[in-house]
């Protein structure tokens, strides 16, 4: 999922078909060993020489690390992931594997918003997921990026329905005020806004034919990186579902609701100066996600 090499995106979305073949994670993986004979010299193998204690810890250590890696890779493997099976790996069997497939559902790019997804459910995850990061992106505060961000991801009779309403929205002086932007929606002087979707997974509620229902968990930062600032970036979680429609050769949104959560537990880490926080965001680029 790296901007590198992925989908044409920029140089960075992988282009692909849906007939490509997939990439599965399955079997079984064995480690043959050949140990020394013990016996006279003359065998063509030599004795095998005593280990201390402290050799043989290492060992055991090792080998249980080998079985545990194998055992956890084996854990993702042996489903069908192509979404066109009669069951789907978001069944009760559990969620699928979150590893790339192999394929590549990705062709081309609207604006800076990867386009072109698969005509299947992988698509659909990829579209959702790469619009989760769209809509929750720092751009949709800015009036000209909020309307182009829109006509990329939503049918185009739903963008525009909604544009009045995204504008209100966005433009609110309380809202604005609230979290510590000017009136004209950028950030006070010294200080980066930060509005950032991270997806985790996604997994298809429910697919039938051109319409899809996807959902999306995923963690956002939000806030003022700087010093001074009264908002400093934070971590929240949320899952959206999103309806998709095909439209003209691409997914397109036509609704979403989102829920706070699954939340994990935070760990007992330190936060981050607002320098290093804002030195990070603007580092530190975001991804293309394919599924």
């Amino acid at each position: 999922m790296s901007q590198g090499d992925e989908r044409g995106y920029g140089g960075n979305e992988p282009a692909g078909h849906t007939d490509d073949a997939y990439s599965t994670l399955g079997g079984t993986r064995q480690t043959r060993t050949r140990l020394p004979r013990g016996g006279d010299e003359g065998d063509g193998y030599g004795r095998r020489p005593a280990r201390n204690s402290r050799s043989l810890i290492m060992v055991v250590g090792v080998v249980v690390l080998l079985i545990a890696a194998i055992a956890f890779a084996n854990q993702g493997g042996g489903g069908d992931t192509s979404g066109n099976g009669a069951e789907k790996a978001t069944d009760a069997a559990g969620a699928g594997p979150t590893a790339a497939t192999g394929t590549k559902p990705v062709q081309g790019r609207n604006g800076t918003i990867a386009s072109g997804f698969a005509h299947d459910e992988q698509g659909a995850q990829s579209a959702a997921a790469n619009y989760a990061v769209a809509l929750g992106s720092a751009e949709m505060f800015d009036k000209d990026r909020r309307r182009d961000i829109a006509a990329a991801v939503y049918a185009p009779d739903v963008a525009a329905a909604r544009q009045d309403d995204l504008d209100k929205v966005y433009s609110g002086q309380d809202f604005l005020t609230s979290i510590g932007l000017n009136p004209d929606g950028t950030a006070p002087e010294g200080l980066i806004f930060i509005s950032r979707s991270n997806p985790i997974g996604a997994k298809v509620e429910k697919f039938v034919g051109d319409t899809a229902s996807v959902a999306v968990w995923y963690s956002a930062l939000f806030g003022l990186a700087g010093e001074g600032s009264k908002n400093p970036v934070s971590e929240s979680w949320y899952t959206n579902t999103f309806e998709l429609r095909w439209i003209d050769g691409d997914w397109k949104v036509t609704d979403f609701t989102q829920k706070d959560g699954p939340v994990p537990v935070g760990r007992d880490q330190a936060a981050s100066p607002a320098d290093e926080m804002a030195d990070a965001v603007e580092q530190f680029g975001g991804f293309t996600y394919a599924r």
